[in-house]
């Protein structure tokens, strides 16, 4: 039985307006006029929220997307530049947003309007994390025998094909600066799945901030008469 399901994502920044501008080019998505710090696509999952920080980017993002585009030209041509070509063995190209995070880019034939294709959580022991997240929030659990990839899909409300887990050597150290949003009956059950209470919802912010097990930030909306 799952205890969450996907609300949306945010992205920490510390140019709102000009990141705004970037990724709703980048991924098909567009920004009220009432609301300019946050993108909105056709539905209410693929909202993703322009968060300002103080904090500049400082090391590799655990955390990334991956997206569509009709030609790694088109990327550059928006702001995004490159940090590994394209090659024989890797078929998509890792680019840097115009404040240094990482994305990946998939060239396509046909490009969808809403072009995230992926989110890559970077990991310890991917195939936990891919399991524990599984048990949240629902959806079918992938490996691919013989190597240590593993992810999710057909996960409720999630407007992406795949969560995927992949693994890496280093450790966690700084807050990720992509996280996700889930949306659950109540707080207690995420926590007695295994999340850790990182802050309350207070006068400040109507939401708790969580993290999974192995450290990575999500913040859980609940219904007010379940706060806790």
């Amino acid at each position: 039985m799952t205890v969450a399901r996907f609300k949306d994502l945010c992205i920490d920044v510390t140019c709102p307006s000009a990141m705004t501008a970037f990724w709703g080019n980048i991924l098909g998505l567009t920004s009220p006029a009432d609301n300019p710090n946050v993108l909105v696509g056709d539905v209410p999952e693929k909202t993703i929220w322009i968060n300002k920080v103080d904090e500049p980017r400082t090391v590799k993002q655990r955390v990334h997307l991956d997206v569509a585009t009709g030609a790694i030209a088109d990327l550059e041509r928006q702001g995004a530049t490159i940090q590994v070509p394209a090659s024989d063995e890797q078929q998509w190209t890792v680019m840097e947003d115009p404040e240094g995070g990482e994305f990946c880019g998939f060239v396509r034939t046909t490009v969808p309007a809403y072009k995230v294709l992926e989110l890559i959580v970077d990991a310890a022991d991917p195939e936990a994390q891919a399991r524990w997240w599984h048990g949240v929030v629902g959806g079918d659990f992938g490996s691919r025998p013989g190597t240590p990839y593993n992810w999710l899909e057909n996960v409720p409300g999630l407007p992406f094909p795949y969560w995927v887990f992949v693994p890496v050597p280093e450790p966690k150290t700084v807050k990720n600066r992509v996280h996700w949003d889930v949306t659950a009956p109540a707080l207690q059950p995420v926590l007695d799945a295994g999340a850790t209470l990182l802050r309350p919802k207070d006068d400040e912010i109507g939401w708790a901030v969580c993290a999974d097990p192995e450290g990575n930030e999500f913040c859980v909306f609940v219904p007010p008469a379940e706060d806790v």
